[in-house]
């Protein structure tokens, strides 16, 4: 087992406390939060152990889990590879991309390895259709949330729409060619709500919205591509695919024929695939320490993570 070790005592660092506290692949050993009220809050209600300075924390574990404000990301993790330890950080992978393309020099100088928290690409029903995505050539996404303090610090595109271009970059084999985008602040300094619309050089084109002063919840993903659409509901966890085949020269009773106008027709079915259930966040801890053990490639390396963060920006630059 791993010894792992977690910065941040927050909302989801809890979580991640709770997680490596209950996998079978890592040995938690403790962790570490600026905040030493909550820090001793947090010991005294779980039992984890409360580290004192990030230091001793580090010194302790073989990988360090980085869950604490994005602006500490990069120095987080810079200390935790200078003394030869795996990283997982959560998304945003750093604060500018010029501390990521850092990150990723000194992870590869001191041979160690490193992950970023895109948990979407764990989400059961992206797993269940992502063999069937061929070729999308348009892709719309919505992640519409309702208004929650936390996370504000920075605007709605690092908070909520870096999912979906992380989504987005995992599928479309090609380079970003022109980003446009628009945000609006409406409650927060940074803009609240923000569409983009991503072209890249393959001809693929995706249009993404995000909000986080929507009434409801929503986080829907839908692919076109040739003789399909596909649809993922990343909150709900289902998904839809529907695809086209030719005709049958004598169709069934039930069967589902368009025809266009010249006169070709095809037939309509559904191949929705089977969700397996699972807890996304478990798995890509448990999937990074697979990858330590095996000396194998991550997931979402800080390659991808770095990317997103790119394009995040550029749409961002935008406003």
């Amino acid at each position: 087992m791993l010894n792992a070790g977690v910065l941040g005592a927050g909302h989801l660092g809890k979580i991640h406390l709770r997680l490596l506290n209950e996998s079978t692949k890592y040995n938690l050993v403790g962790f570490y939060d600026a905040n030493e009220e909550n820090g001793k809050k947090v010991e005294a209600e779980f039992g984890y152990k409360f580290f004192n300075t990030i230091d001793a924390l580090i010194d302790a574990v073989d990988m360090v889990d980085i869950v604490t404000p994005t602006l500490s990301h990069y120095d987080c993790a810079r200390q935790a590879i200078a003394k030869g330890k795996h990283i997982f950080i959560e998304k945003p992978i750093t604060n500018t991309v010029e501390e990521a393309e850092t990150l990723r020099t000194l992870v590869a100088e001191y041979g160690v390895k490193g992950q970023v928290g895109h948990v979407e690409r764990f989400n059961p029903a992206f797993i269940a259709i992502k063999d069937q995505l061929e070729n999308p050539m348009f892709i719309e996404t919505h992640r519409l949330a309702e208004f929650n303090p936390r996370g504000t610090d920075v605007p709605v595109v690092l908070d909520l729409m870096i999912h979906d271009i992380d989504v987005i970059l995992s599928v479309v084999n090609s380079k970003v060619k022109h980003v446009s985008a628009s945000g609006v602040s409406v409650i927060s300094d940074t803009p609240d709500i923000a569409n983009a619309r991503i072209e890249f050089v393959n001809g693929c084109v995706a249009n993404l919205t995000a909000s986080r002063i929507s009434l409801k919840n929503m986080r829907k993903t839908r692919f076109f591509q040739k003789d399909a659409y596909i649809s993922v509901d990343f909150l709900e966890k289902k998904c839809e695919v529907v695809k086209m085949k030719d005709a049958p020269t004598q169709p069934g009773d039930f069967d589902m024929i368009l025809q266009n106008a010249e006169g070709v027709k095809k037939q309509i079915y559904f191949d929705n695939p089977q969700i397996s259930s699972n807890n996304a966040i478990l798995d890509e801890l448990e999937t990074f320490a697979d990858a330590i053990n095996n000396n194998t490639k991550p997931i979402v390396t800080l390659h991808d993570g770095t990317e997103a963060l790119r394009v995040a920006t550029m749409i961002i630059d935008q406003f």
